[in-house]
């Protein structure tokens, strides 16, 4: 077995392991079932059970532009130093929230991101907040509020009003901080003779899917926590088939993600949640907290957070700590999250202290493979041995060509009498994957590497690289489809690659030298449509290999000949 075979058998007993994990998990051990009652004050108490969740607002049959719609009625606005915005006073919507850190494109005039969009325009993406209560005793979804307050800023929260014929006041508190949650208190003063039953509800609704894909590496689509257990298990699939998933927790959160920006309801208490379409053909959140009975002169209040923005790490920290469980597994780490966390961490010190995402990349990359120098040694150690007796394995292959029985047995002797493992260099490939992966994964879902610059024209690092040989680098005024358009990294990555691959021992095999050798240009097409991020590791990553492989070729005494078998 030669070096080649023993790195083509790592990575594919890797595959399996990571793929059939997956599907065996998913498959022979199914999410437990919730409870249904909760501890409190030492007693048992029940859970709220599922029950019918709130239908939504009426979507107006007209598509409108989003200008047209914020100018149809009154509105409360939303100023604050990450989001800018307005509630519609009509049915206490936020419905109209722009992302003002975070653009667009990398274009200096670029419009902020648009998250949230009024019903009735293309896009339409709504939060929504109310009761549900028996003989209309609850304002509809489609009821117009009265504020106290013309702007929502932090520290200063807006109050939404309104009676119903009994006679009860409901009213709305709505708190921003600087950043992306929004604190919700949902109040009823029943001021009528007669006890009255009300549920508080909450809701996210969106017209249309998430441009983002959706993978087996990266949830986008419906997301939840519930009991501390996160759920990336229901997608727009299962929505579309008419499936609606329903969920109940002593604690928990449930909205909407996409590849970086997040809707987030977190009410306080146990609840009821359900993700499901609608009649409408979109696609909503919701949850219902437990009925309880307000007697006359009694008030009630409740109380939510609503996240709308982007996944930064720190901040989702920040509210977890603040007591919304679970909330950083809004991004989706994967199996390997307790270790993929910690280098995410490293990234972002260095990213801080450097200034440069792509500097810090490489480091990073430099820091990892410094950790792992011993284990990478140690299978140098193993290829360095495995080279030196390849003019022997030629020899008692040739000399025993048509007898394969012997052929092994002489071979292993070989081994016996040059003290060699030939499967040595399996175990340090299959320790250093999981790193590999980590590393690919935080770049593939850091909102942080977003638009940031690394040198020259790179200057998007979660996007591909833009400039490509195929159109002379843009002097002939046409795009290449994504398959072609192979930029500068992509052809370094193969190129590094191909060196690597030269300086390890070459298969022995002509039939299977010509598939390793083709390999490292099949890698040029594959990284052309990857993030630029995950290009310069790669790079980084090959020409770091590549000055450890010289480096102990010096210390073993190789050549660069010796990793050429030698035929007659």
């Amino acid at each position: 077995m030669n070096d080649s075979k023993n790195m083509i058998l790592a990575v594919v007993l890797s595959a399996l392991v990571l793929l059939g994990w997956t599907w065996a998990a998913n498959k022979y051990f199914p999410t437990a079932n919730p409870p249904s009652t909760k501890i409190e004050n030492g007693k048992s108490q029940p859970l709220p059970q599922p029950q019918a969740q709130p239908a939504g607002p009426t979507t107006p049959k007209t598509v409108q532009s989003i200008a047209a719609a914020l100018g149809s009625g009154p509105r409360v606005r939303i100023e604050t130093p990450s989001l800018q915005g307005s509630i519609n006073l009509k049915g206490a919507q936020i419905d109209d929230l722009l992302l003002v850190k975070q653009r667009q494109t990398i274009a200096k005039d670029s419009p902020p991101v648009r998250l949230l969009s009024p019903l009735g325009t293309p896009g339409a993406y709504v939060a929504q907040f109310g009761w549900t209560a028996p003989d209309g005793q609850a304002p509809g979804l489609d009821a117009v509020w009265s504020t106290d307050r013309a702007t929502l800023t932090p520290g200063e929260p807006v109050t939404l009003s309104t009676q119903a014929p009994s006679g009860a006041r409901y009213q709305i508190k709505i708190a921003v901080d600087a950043d992306y949650l929004f604190t919700v208190q949902q109040s009823v003063a029943n001021a009528s003779t007669q006890s009255l039953s009300v549920r508080p509800i909450g809701l996210v609704s969106r017209a249309t899917k998430s441009p983002d894909p959706d993978s087996w590496t990266n949830q986008v689509g419906p997301i939840g926590v519930f009991d501390d257990k996160a759920n990336y298990d229901v997608n727009w699939k299962d929505l579309d088939e008419g499936k609606s998933e329903t969920f109940t927790g002593a604690s928990g959160w449930l909205g909407f993600t996409d590849k970086y920006w997040l809707t987030a309801l977190a009410p306080q208490g146990a609840l009821s949640g359900e993700f499901r379409k609608s009649a409408r053909g979109g696609y909503q959140a919701d949850y219902a907290l437990a009925s309880s009975t307000i007697a006359p002169g009694a008030t009630q209040t409740t109380t939510t957070r609503f996240f709308a923005g982007a996944k930064e790490k720190p901040l989702l920290n920040r509210y977890e700590t603040a007591g919304i469980p679970r909330f950083s597994y809004a991004i989706d780490w994967g199996w390997f999250h307790w270790f993929m966390i910690p280098i995410f961490d490293l990234l972002l010190f260095l990213f801080r202290t450097l200034g440069n995402f792509g500097v810090a990349i490489i480091c990073l990359t430099l820091i990892v493979r410094a950790i792992m120098f011993p284990i990478a040694n140690k299978q140098f150690q193993s290829m360095a041995a495995m080279r030196k007796v390849q003019p022997k394995m030629k020899a008692i292959q040739e000399r025993f060509k048509d007898d394969k029985p012997r052929q092994q047995q002489e071979i292993l002797k070989l081994y016996q009498q040059e003290k060699i493992n030939p499967a040595a260099g399996c175990l340090p490939i299959l320790l250093q994957i999981p790193v590999f992966y980590a590393l690919y994964k935080v770049l593939l879902v850091s909102v942080e590497m977003r638009h940031q610059p690394f040198v020259g024209w790179i200057r998007d690092l979660s996007a591909h690289d833009p400039l490509t040989p195929v159109n002379l680098f843009g002097l002939l005024h046409f795009t290449p489809p994504a398959f072609l358009a192979i930029g500068i990294l992509p052809i370094l990555v193969g190129a590094t690659q191909w060196l690597s691959m030269k300086l390890n021992p070459q298969p022995m095999d002509p039939a299977q030298a010509q598939v390793f050798a083709l390999m490292p240009w099949f890698l040029v097409f594959m990284m052309a449509p990857f993030a630029a991020g995950l290009q310069l590791y790669w790079i980084t990553n090959n020409l770091l290999t590549i000055a450890q492989q010289w480096w102990l070729y010096r210390k073993y005494g190789l050549h660069f000949s010796d990793t050429h078998p030698v035929h007659d």
